[in-house]
Parts: C-alpha cells; structure tokens; sequence
C-alpha cells in the first residue's frame, strides 16, 4: 500500500495476518507430512520407490509454495489471494468428507482455519492493502 500524506505506510490489517498465519501453518503441516512420508519410505518398503520419491518431492514442492504465498500475503503482494482462496477451497474439499465420514475433530480442524482464510481474503481492509499502486514492486 503506498504511504500516506505523512509517509507512513498504513497498517497491515488483521486479516493479512491471519491469512498469512493459516497458510504458514498448513506450509509447515506438509512439510511434516514430506518428512513423515520420507520417514515412513525407510522403514516401510514401497511398492515403486519412484512413486514415493516422487510423491515426498511433490508434498515439498507444495509446502515449499504455500510459505510463498504466506510470505508474499503478509508482505501485501495481490497474487497471493488467489493462490490462497483456491487452497483454503481445497481445504474444505477435505474437510467435508472428514466431517460426514465421522472424524468430526479432523474435519473441524481443517475446515475452520480454511473458512477464516477465506473470510478474511474478501474484507475490503484486506483487498486494499494488497492492491498496492505504488512502491517497489508495483506490478506484483
């Protein structure tokens, strides 16, 4: 957001934080969740070792772009929110399933952080300041 009459910038907004907060988060979960997959290879032979090498990659790969866009939502860059809406929709793709199929705590765990996401994503405070028209980077 560009600055003010004064020079200064405005204050991030809550729901840049939070947004920020919940991707970071399910950043780290699927690192875990490589590493646990990377883990388990060791001690649980495959089936195809390229399939479990491939898919521990993948689950960096994807954790590796969720702390992008954790990094950029909070730094205000309006790329981030479509990045963000379309995996707190993911989310609660999982989570309804977990929720219906019985694992109530799992299902509300997932779904929660997911529908503050994506409230917080469509707040006018939060739309403004990552829509910024000036600064370094005024293109991103």
């Amino acid at each position: 957001m560009p600055p003010t009459e004064s020079g200064l910038r405005p204050p991030r907004p809550l729901g840049v934080v939070v947004i920020a907060a919940v991707v970071a988060l399910e950043a780290l979960e699927l690192a875990a969740a490589a590493l646990w997959l990377g883990i388990g290879s060791f001690f649980q032979p495959p089936q195809s070792l390229a399939s479990s090498v491939f898919l521990v990659v993948l689950t960096l790969a994807l954790a590796t772009g969720l702390a992008a866009v954790s990094v950029n939502a909070y730094r205000g860059f309006r790329w981030t929110r479509s990045a963000a809406f379309v995996w707190q929709l993911l989310m609660v793709a999982l989570a309804m399933p977990a929720l219906f199929g019985g694992a109530v705590p799992v299902g509300v765990l997932l779904l929660l952080p997911a529908l503050a996401g994506i409230y917080y994503l469509f707040t006018p405070r939060v739309v403004a300041f990552s829509l910024r028209t000036g600064g370094e980077h005024p293109v991103l």
